[in-house]
């Protein structure tokens, strides 16, 4: 599971595979807020397409392209 994502990070998406619209594979977006539940993370992302849609993580899976100066822990 993918915990180490902050609010700040710009994330890359690599898999959606349970929405029946997902946002297409490669969008990039920042990370707006990240909600831990019992076995799995949903995370708020500001989409640079425009669509606000969040992950469920697993099973959805994102990269961390970059994080702000003061995120880097």
């Amino acid at each position: 599971m993918q915990t180490n994502i902050k609010a700040g990070d710009r994330v890359r998406l690599l898999s959606m595979p349970d929405d029946p619209d997902p946002i297409p594979a490669g969008t990039t977006g920042t990370v707006a807020g990240v909600y831990p539940q019992s076995d799995w993370t949903q995370v708020d992302v500001d989409w640079d397409n425009g669509r606000s849609l969040m992950l469920s993580i697993p099973p959805d899976r994102v990269a961390v392209i970059s994080r702000p100066a003061d995120n880097t822990n």
